[in-house]
């Protein structure tokens, strides 16, 4: 089932400013509110919906990733188109800390800081590449310094003076009774300093939205879900705030011929009747994309694995490797020519069935004396 547009969902059009994304939010969560309608099903479903449009919304960033790429923006797992698909980190806020919190000391993590968000990006490797690692070069949307004002947010890089209304704490108290209520400063929303002639390119952010280019080394011996910290790639502070970290979640693509176990790997390998029979030698591929001799002992069943000793996967961070298993998968001759089908009609004839095929013949022993029982 696809989702509603976020803009439909609230109620306001793609052009409305944060405030008035805001207060539809509250008017429709405290309509929609499960504590305002004890077991309703529906309105518990339309609550969640708004609150998820909201998230969304209210940040400038994520704002912009979803005006350009949709709800796609912020799916993970499914419906990846490839190596690189970008998204943005977090989970939901508390519906209570967004529609009181700022009553109540103010909102959390690093929204008084101005620090950046982390970002994540997800990227896709072979299982080749996971075994020798590789060098790869992504492009991540983000925020970064505004180039005009050095991340300051004034005019010509001037720097943000002191608030004049809570005198640099970034909070606002108020005595109410018994209580006194905390709450962000409404003139600098927390941060401390405001700026009195803001920069034309950012707007007074000190940040703008830019395509980024990273360079990423992948290590030897990654496993699927491995995440991979970039200190600092996040999205840029405001007005010159501490950066947030990018993370890279690599995932796996299954092999067409090995299967992973941890630092093992398992390969089915299909091998000529003949060669079972009699014995002989086989080459079989490998992870490091070489090739290693295989001796097949004479009389070779299938189902039966052979360990070659650190042919598998690396290790991460250690100089180890695991080892690869070789399923036998005996192949019966098929488009038999006349010749063979007489040569093979020859060898039944010659007899020595209980030798030559003990674990047939033993079966079938069994199940005869077992129908002589049920005769008995």
């Amino acid at each position: 089932m696809s989702k509603r547009d976020y803009y439909e969902l609230l109620g306001v059009a793609k052009t409305a400013s944060g405030e008035e994304i805001k207060k539809a939010y509250r008017k429709l969560a405290m309509q929609h509110h499960p504590d305002r309608n004890p077991g309703n099903a529906e309105a518990e479903h339309k609550f969640k919906e708004i609150s998820e449009a909201y998230e969304i919304l209210k940040d400038d960033q994520k704002r912009a990733a979803y005006d350009r790429f949709g709800h796609a923006a912020f799916e993970q797992g499914g419906g990846r188109a490839g190596a690189g698909d970008f998204h943005f980190g977090g989970g939901f806020a508390d519906i209570f800390d967004e529609m009181f919190g700022e009553f109540m000391g103010g909102r959390r993590g690093g929204a008084a800081s101005g620090r950046g968000s982390d970002l994540r990006y997800n990227m896709e490797i072979t299982l080749e590449e996971a075994f020798a690692g590789k060098n790869a070069t992504i492009r991540v949307p983000t925020s970064v310094a505004c180039d005009e004002c050095k991340g300051s947010g004034g005019a010509g890089g001037s720097a943000p003076v002191t608030c004049p209304t809570c005198h640099g704490s970034g909070k606002m108290r108020a005595q109410q009774g018994f209580f006194t209520i905390e709450r962000s400063c409404p003139t600098c929303h927390g941060l401390g300093r405001v700026i009195k002639d803001p920069c034309k390119n950012c707007g007074g952010a000190g940040r703008v939205r830019k395509e980024k280019t990273l360079s990423v080394t992948v290590p030897p011996g990654v496993e699927d879900g491995t995440r991979i910290r970039l200190t600092g790639e996040g999205e840029a502070g405001m007005r010159g705030a501490q950066p947030g970290d990018l993370y890279i979640f690599l995932s796996v693509r299954p092999h067409r011929l090995f299967e992973r176990d941890g630092a093992n790997v398992h390969c089915r390998v299909p091998i000529p009747m003949v060669t079972a029979a009699l014995g002989g030698s086989i080459e079989v591929p490998t992870i490091e994309g070489s090739r290693a001799r295989l001796n097949i002992p004479a009389g070779t069943q299938s189902g039966h694995q052979f360990r070659l000793r650190g042919k598998g996967m690396s290790v991460l961070r250690s100089p180890a490797r695991g080892d690869m298993f070789v399923q036998a998968v005996i192949e019966t001759p098929v488009n038999l020519n006349k010749k063979q089908q007489e040569l093979l009609k020859e060898f039944e004839k010659a007899g020595g069935e209980k030798e030559t095929s003990p674990e047939s013949h033993g079966f079938f022993a069994k199940v005869k004396e077992l129908w002589e029982d049920l005769k008995d």
